[in-house]
């Protein structure tokens, strides 16, 4: 393989798993991605078409009145009218052009702004499958700019508060163990209390 393909490969790789990066959810962001375009793509055709006929209805009525006038060139009416007609297909083609880049810059934005949120959600997804198996700890951190940034600080501040209760916990059974030690206890039987605390600990 030479160099040249070598580096396309790579390059094409780094693409696809930049915008994989970006699509953590393609069904949820798709969606709704597709669903903002399409409401722009029918208002701004809807839009785009009346400006047409707009345009065209001057220049009609310019070549009404031209028509009207027999003082006027037929020659010169016969240019003017592929001069409009010229006009009329640049406004077209302006408008269809301007409603495509609408569509492809409402297209790049919603998927950048589903990110900021479908993002978040996935770290926050992560962090409640720790707590359902027991570890009260915390998966990642939001960026800046991320949205559901209240809602991670508060999930946050319950697992620190999870912890520092969790760690009171364990130090007051570890003054129990210490306290049935002194009592006379054998190990194997506060075993049972050692494991529970082990158990805690892993948690941490």
């Amino acid at each position: 393989m030479s160099s040249t393909s070598e580096t396309a490969r790579v390059s094409q790789g780094a693409v696809n798993r930049s915008w994989r990066n970006y699509l953590l959810d393609s069904h949820f962001q798709l969606k709704y991605t597709g669903m903002v375009v399409g409401v722009t793509l029918v208002i701004a055709s809807i839009m785009g078409f009346a400006a047409y006929r707009f345009s065209h209805s001057l220049s009609e009525s310019v070549m009404v009145s031209m028509l009207a006038d027999p003082n006027v060139d037929p020659g010169f009416v016969a240019s003017f009218q592929e001069t409009l007609d010229a006009q009329d297909h640049k406004t077209a083609l302006s408008i269809i052009g301007g409603i495509a880049l609408l569509c492809l810059a409402l297209g790049f934005t919603g998927i950048m702004v589903t990110h900021k949120v479908v993002g978040p959600a996935y770290k926050l997804q992560l962090l409640l499958r720790h707590l359902a198996i027991g570890r009260m700890e915390l998966v990642g951190r939001l960026r800046d700019g991320d949205e559901l940034q209240d809602v991670f600080i508060a999930l946050s501040d319950m697992v620190e508060s999870w912890r520092r209760i969790q760690e009171e916990e364990i130090a007051d059974l570890e003054q129990g163990i210490e306290a049935a030690r002194s009592a006379g206890c054998t190990e194997q039987q506060i075993a049972p209390l050692l494991v529970v605390r082990d158990r805690m600990r892993a948690a941490l």
